[in-house]
């Protein structure tokens, strides 16, 4: 699945995702994004991790200083640059979430929402290493997976994904405990709160789980 979000499943093609979700996915989205915004406040210097278009990050200029969106795709950044207009609160950058830029302590807030972890198709300690270096002393960073409660939603939406042709043709024989699978080489999985447990662990952060919505886990780390 390498490069698939940054090759096939970007800009225009991302927001459609979005913008066909069914009704209680779209209630999901607006949860994640609810609790984020929750965890925030207004002189936070907050990194979105893999921030596609700019959907979130755009959500957050409500509340904060100032933004910073990262996306491998150059696609998805330009459009993010394009819906945002002339705003100097938010910037975006291409950028590997696992080789960032920037200085360590830079960020407040990191966040890595959507089920980003498992879209990077990335290491994730490799992942959470970076997010926690760029982070200053007492500031958090956040990721997000799907709940199982969620499963049958979940299925659903990406059925509609692959039936506008925006993701391959779901097989259902490797389709099954919270892994979605694709016959053209797209894999999403997912992290149970055991998991980002084990994963937290290996670092000196104060980890918390949060369950939102019935619909997402969130792993809050405070650095």
């Amino acid at each position: 699945m390498t490069n698939y979000y940054s090759n096939l499943l970007n800009s225009n093609q991302l927001r459609k995702c979005y913008e066909i979700a069914p009704l209680r996915v779209q209630q999901f989205l607006e949860a994640e994004i609810s609790f984020v915004l929750s965890k925030i406040s207004k002189h936070d210097m907050v990194l979105d991790l893999g921030c596609g278009y700019g959907r979130v990050s755009i959500r957050l200029l409500e509340k904060v200083k100032k933004v910073v969106g990262i996306d491998i795709s150059k696609d998805n950044v330009l459009l993010a640059k394009e819906m945002v207009g002339n705003r100097e609160q938010v910037e975006f950058y291409v950028m590997d979430a696992i080789d960032l830029k920037f200085d360590d302590h830079s960020f407040d807030k990191v966040i890595c929402v959507q089920n980003g972890i498992s879209a990077f198709n990335v290491d994730p300690l490799k992942l959470i290493e970076e997010s926690i270096r760029v982070t200053r002393k007492g500031g958090t960073v956040l990721f997000s997976s799907y709940s199982e409660k969620f499963w049958n939603e979940r299925l659903t939406w990406f059925q509609i994904q692959s039936e506008h042709g925006l993701i391959g043709e779901i097989d259902y024989q490797q389709t099954k405990n919270g892994v979605i699978v694709c016959k053209d080489g797209f894999k999403a999985v997912t992290y149970s709160e055991q998991e980002f447990l084990e994963l937290s662990s290996n670092f000196a952060v104060k980890t918390t789980i949060f369950e939102i919505d019935n619909s997402s886990v969130f792993c809050e780390m405070v650095v």
